[in-house]
């Protein structure tokens, strides 16, 4: 995937995997400006199930407004290619960032973005089923 090219984002390197995806840092040709490409996984990419699930995602975050939130861009299928783009943050996880000791102001700080992003969700009917360390994205700037 590496060098190629998605529609107008050429794919630059990737960045994590999940259940539901591959996510990769992509340049958006068009408006130069780089964004997170998450592609759903070629094994299930022709399931019509999968690919319902992976719209829904898609629909269901592109509809919350927070800071905290990656923002999505635009969602759909490049022939057997789903694809969601979104805001492209550099980041570290919570799991990195608790490997050395948070200060308690830092800690209350940090829980306060989370509770506050997942209150967003949870107004909008979304709940998230996978909420741990590694799940949890921390601006780095």
């Amino acid at each position: 995937m590496l060098g190629t090219t998605l529609l107008h984002y050429r794919i630059l390197k990737k960045l994590g995997e999940g259940g539901m995806g591959e996510v990769y840092l992509a340049e958006d040709t068009t408006l130069r400006r780089r964004a997170a490409v998450k592609l759903l996984p070629a094994e299930v990419a022709g399931d019509p199930t999968w690919r319902k699930r992976f719209l829904h995602e898609a629909r269901t975050a592109s509809a919350l407004n927070h800071p905290s939130i990656a923002t999505i861009y635009e969602a759909g299928a490049e022939g057997d290619v789903a694809y969601i783009a979104m805001e492209y943050v550099e980041v570290v996880t919570l799991r990195e960032r608790t490997k050395r000791p948070l200060a308690v102001k830092e800690a209350v700080g940090l829980a306060r973005q989370v509770a506050t992003a997942l209150a967003v969700a949870h107004r909008a009917g979304i709940v998230h089923h996978d909420i741990k360390p590694a799940n949890i994205m921390l601006p780095t700037a």
